[in-house]
């Protein structure tokens, strides 16, 4: 890799944390994606490779409670609803994969969101 741009660290430090964190049925990964904008949340079975649920901040439904709030707050209310969904299909536990982004700030509060919803991990 010639260059060493923002984008290819956080690639790197993603496979990193993905060496360690696998999601199965019993206990799937909670994945996070931060753009400039937006935010995104799955919960993945890594076993089949499917998504069991999921939340953003596009999300038709939450767009019009995301208006006019703040991206951390946004972050917040996502973390909440990805856990609502989660819960609805029996899932409990989860281990938390910040995607190679630095635990701070809207991956924090996702994480706080996903807590307060219920999701333990």
């Amino acid at each position: 890799m010639a260059t060493n741009n923002r984008a290819a660290s956080r690639q790197k430090r993603h496979l990193r944390v993905r060496k360690k964190i696998f999601g199965t049925p019993e206990c799937p990964r909670l994945s996070v994606f931060r753009s400039i904008s937006e935010i995104y949340a799955q919960v993945i079975d890594d076993v089949d490779g499917n998504t069991l649920a999921s939340a953003s901040s596009i999300d038709a439904e939450l767009r019009t409670q995301l208006a006019g709030m703040k991206k951390s707050e946004q972050a917040n209310l996502v973390g909440k609803t990805v856990a609502e969904r989660a819960k609805a299909k029996g899932i409990e536990t989860v281990v938390f994969d910040r995607g190679g982004f630095r635990y701070m700030g809207r991956v924090k509060a996702l994480a706080d969101g996903a807590r307060d919803g219920g999701l333990k991990f």
